[in-house]
């Protein structure tokens, strides 16, 4: 994907789709062209992962498919910014499922 692509799926990361926000970045809700809704991670700028590392990621990822793992649709490396698109799956947060409401 390209960083306008990713912007035009999240109505320019608007709030409205921002899903949460963690110490890696932010994930906002998408919606393809195609109609499919994708979860889009942007990582943190300058964060502590690496160019090797990201790329790493993305290929380790690509390859694993399990039942219970949401699946890499793709990703977007412009300049600084480094985004990982999943497949949009509505559910609570992991904290949620694991630890109930608190």
């Amino acid at each position: 994907f390209t960083l306008e692509e990713l912007s035009i799926i999240t109505n320019d990361f608007s709030t409205q789709n921002l899903l949460g926000e963690g110490g890696c970045g932010c994930v906002y809700k998408g919606r393809l062209r195609d109609g499919r809704e994708v979860a889009v991670k942007q990582l943190k700028v300058g964060g502590a992962q690496g160019e090797r590392e990201f790329k790493s990621e993305v290929e380790t990822i690509s390859r694993v498919h399990h039942r219970h793992l949401v699946s890499l649709v793709g990703y977007c490396v412009s300049e600084n910014q480094r985004s990982l698109v999943y497949d949009y799956v509505p559910n609570k947060t992991l904290y949620y499922n694991l630890h109930g409401e608190k």
